[in-house]
């Protein structure tokens, strides 16, 4: 018989080993879970033997008897000041994080171990730690599948290194490139960012289930929400979001997250209706708890909690005000350390804090850190790099093409030119830290390691990144005017050498010059042009009548003129990590075929954004002097082939609204005559939007339909002589009917499929709820009666669609015209 306490017992639940521990905690213990106020590279220091725990870390364990969690202890980069010789190499990874370990387990009353947190937005931001392409050049793959083998593997990393918590941007939506943090974000659309979302929860915590392996991470969701829809593209300004905006766009991906079992979710800097998302209970515990029934911990961004002094009037009310709202875990701010106070003082009660107490600690023993609370001796992880190469080449979009330049032949002699040609950290992005010399492969390397023999590559940088400066011009068009094709290699940068700190709303401050930096966070734009000194190298280069292909190596869309007629080709390739040369390289040559489809909208100028693709349908035509139109739609990407789409069919083109209630979601009547707001029965206001839950598939299920269900199909055909791989897109336009206005089109499927020379497939969407249905008035997504068009093509902007009505009664039966669910048939 065993003395040991419940919430030692492995074969115990976890609420019932929380309960147990909580009973036996200190209100001080207590406050100490839910803080993580020190920066993890604080917690060491470097010594001629190797690393050793420094009195500061010491003494914040000692001020909680323990520590709830430790944020970045191996985080190194511009703003930790942690360089590659005071930092913590991959080897030593597992040894430091076990001796902070030991330190809180050993050392405290109760021994509860510590969360180790760590930065993982494309890859682990850790010396050595494999570097992933950013999430914008991840959306272009179109491919989940293929982000959650890299994410697992990126996990597995992490937790060999000691780590147990993943933060991982994945929340945010480029509704305005201007903003510095657009690469981090999986593209413009709620849909994909959704199927992206589902795919990293699934790669870092594996199956669903009460525990997370100890090859997998807790995953936390950044930001929740709305934070990439801040005024003007300004980083951590204030969003102007409504409740239907909020709904139909900001929410999706968070949504699908906890659907897939996100451990937890950040609270975002922006505010929401007056207040900011940390203390909004609104969004907080209404949404994300009450109505998603999410739970999972919420963190609190750096330092977030602060500003809320200035609606709380001290630190200990705006520690209640965040604990009261929904919060459960700090992140560096100095108002949660004085949550004893507060309960003290009956500003929030003691079960509130228990909740939030309980919560931290449930992760904990999700993470079996109870168990096997150090990492040991274990070799470190490999990385993704494959994968991460493999995600590069996917990402690569070719824009424009006058079917002649591309792709590179042998034997040619090809000038490579730009500030982006010959720069490993110029395509790696933000959020990075310092690599190891010899680390990746430069677009230029890239080129002349792939070349085909008897090719000449000649090389000049031509312009700087940023500036004006001409001086470098006539060394480049001397170089074109001798080659058969030059490739300007364009963009922008991400690579922080500038100092950096947190400013008092915690975000990001570049100070004085930004060194190049063009992106990243802390780095918005006014102006999406390409740099004038980038520009006049193109234009200098293209009039010398040789043929050019442009490559944009960038971490938001540039906004781009009109180069119809002056260049051969335009290809973006995002920020493709370190190995990203070598398959921009392969695309440019044929290697590999470019299969890259846009996650956004590619402007052509800022004066006209927004310009996102899924804007409300009110037919605008345009300004006076520019059109309204994107200049590349959101989906676009063009192949070395040719394509034809049929016109999309359906297997029926009517159905009951009341057919979808099977599929789980609520359906609605049309709207009562008289009700010019249309919304009959499903009236009613306000965030939480009142009873919401949504118990998944089959919830609510009653007698199935007698139809089948409604199958969009379109056949696809490779006339050319090239194997592709087409990214087929469903999207649904509400034409009429419905009770609020409709936007232009939503995505609402997608499906990959390769052609050889020749070869068709027919590709099948089913259209079900997920498809039709829409926000009601009152908040909910519905499927609302009226007429919808269902498109499918390979672009926003070059879709073809069918009409399908769906009606408040159920149509009659139509003999034979049951089909399957997605499905593809090839000849």
């Amino acid at each position: 018989m065993t003395d040991d306490p419940l919430f030692r017992d492995p074969a115990a639940s976890v609420a019932a080993r929380v309960r147990d521990l909580l009973g036996r905690m200190t209100l001080n213990e207590k406050v100490g879970q839910v803080n993580q106020r020190m920066y993890g590279w604080d917690a060491y220091e470097r010594t001629a033997t190797g690393h050793r725990l420094t009195e500061a870390f010491r003494a914040e364990v000692a001020a909680y008897d323990g520590m709830g969690a430790l944020y970045g202890l191996q985080r190194a980069d511009a703003w930790s000041g942690v360089t590659a010789e005071a930092g913590i190499a991959a080897a030593e990874g597992a040894r430091v994080s076990d001796a902070v370990q030991r330190h809180v387990v050993e050392g405290t009353r109760l021994g509860i171990p510590v969360l180790l947190v760590e930065e993982m937005p494309h890859g682990l931001q850790a010396l050595d730690g494999t570097l992933l392409p950013v999430n914008l050049a991840v959306g272009a793959t179109w491919n989940p599948g293929l982000y959650e083998e890299a994410a697992a593997l990126a996990a597995a990393q992490l937790r060999s290194r000691g780590g147990h918590v993943a933060l991982v941007s994945a929340l945010d939506l480029v509704r305005d490139p201007r903003w510095g943090r657009a690469e981090e974000c999986f593209g413009e659309d709620p849909y994909l960012a959704a199927r992206f979302t589902e795919a990293l929860v699934r790669g870092v915590q594996g199956p669903p289930g009460e525990r997370i392996g100890p090859d997998r991470a807790a995953v936390v969701l950044k930001h929740f929400a709305g934070q990439g829809a801040a005024v003007g593209g300004r980083n951590s300004a204030a969003t102007e979001l409504g409740l239907r905006e909020l709904r139909e766009i900001h929410l999706e991906a968070a949504l699908a997250g906890v659907r897939a079992g996100a451990a937890g979710v950040m609270a975002a800097y922006n505010e929401f209706d007056g207040l900011p998302c940390a203390a909004n209970r609104d969004l907080l515990a209404g949404i994300l708890r009450e109505t998603w029934g999410f739970t999972g911990l919420v963190m609190a961004d750096g330092l977030a909690l602060d500003r809320l002094v200035r609606l709380a009037g001290d630190p200990v009310a705006a520690g209640a005000m965040a604990l009261a709202a929904g919060t459960d875990l700090s992140l560096w701010d100095g108002c949660f350390p004085r949550l004893a106070e507060a309960v003290e003082g009956g500003l929030v009660d003691e079960a509130v804090l228990d909740a939030a107490v309980g919560r931290v600690l449930a992760l904990k023993f999700r993470l079996g850190l109870f168990e096997r609370p150090y990492t040991g001796d274990r070799p470190p992880a490999a990385g993704p790099e494959r994968l991460s190469e493999r995600i590069a080449r996917e990402s690569v979009t070719l824009l424009a093409h006058d079917r002649a330049t591309l792709p590179l032949t042998g034997g040619a002699r090809i000038a490579v030119l730009g500030p982006n040609a010959d720069s490993v950290p110029q395509q790696i992005g933000d959020y990075t830290a310092p690599q190891r010399p010899g680390t990746g492969v430069s677009v230029l390397d890239g080129l002349r390691a792939a070349a085909p023999p008897g090719t000449e590559i000649v090389y000049a940088r031509g312009c700087g990144l940023v500036g004006g400066d001409r001086s470098a011009l006539p060394e480049a068009v001397a170089l074109t005017a001798g080659a058969d094709v030059a490739v300007v290699v364009l963009g922008g940068s991400s690579a922080r050498a500038a100092e950096t700190y947190f400013d008092a709303n915690g975000a990001a401050v570049v100070t004085g010059d930004p060194g190049g930096m063009t992106c990243g966070e802390g780095v918005d734009l006014a102006d999406l042009s390409l740099p004038e000194g980038q520009l006049a190298l193109l234009d200098a280069v293209a009039a010398t009548g040789t043929p050019v292909v442009v490559v944009l190596v960038q971490g938001r869309p540039h906004a781009l003129p009109d180069l119809a007629g002056r260049v051969g080709a335009v290809l973006s390739a995002w920020y493709p990590g370190p190995w990203g040369g070598r398959a921009v390289a392969d695309v440019l040559f044929g290697v590999a075929e470019p299969v890259g489809r846009l996650p956004v909208s590619v402007p052509r100028s800022a004066a006209q954004l927004p310009v996102f693709y899924n804007g409300k349908d009110h037919g605008y035509r345009g300004y006076a002097d520019q059109p309204a139109a994107a200049r590349h739609a959101f989906g676009h990407g063009l192949t070395y082939g040719s394509v034809e789409y049929s016109v999309p069919r359906l297997s029926r083109s009517a159905v009951g609204v009341a057919e979808f209630a099977d599929e789980g979601h609520a359906v609605t009547p049309p709207p009562e005559r008289g009700n010019s707001c249309g919304t009959g029965r499903d009236g009613g206001s306000g965030l939480d939007g009142g009873p919401q839950r949504d118990d998944g598939p089959g919830a609510g299920r009653g007698p199935r339909p007698v139809h089948g269900p409604v199958v969009c199909s379109v056949e696809v055909r490779n006339t050319g002589e090239r194997p592709v791989r087409e990214t087929v897109q469903l999207y649904v336009r509400r034409v009429l009917g419905g009770s609020s206005w409709p936007r232009v089109r939503e995505l609402r499927g997608f499906d990959r499929v390769a052609l050889a020379p020749g070869e068709r497939a027919e590709v099948s969407f089913t259209v079900d709820a997920g498809v039709l249905a829409s926000v009601s008035r009152s908040g909910r997504r519905v499927v609302e009666p009226g007429e919808f068009t269902i498109e499918a093509g390979p672009s926003s902007d070059r879709a073809q669609g069918v009409r399908l009505t769906v009606r408040a009664s159920a149509p009659e039966a139509v003999p034979g015209a049951e089909a399957s669910g997605p499905s593809r048939r090839s000849t």
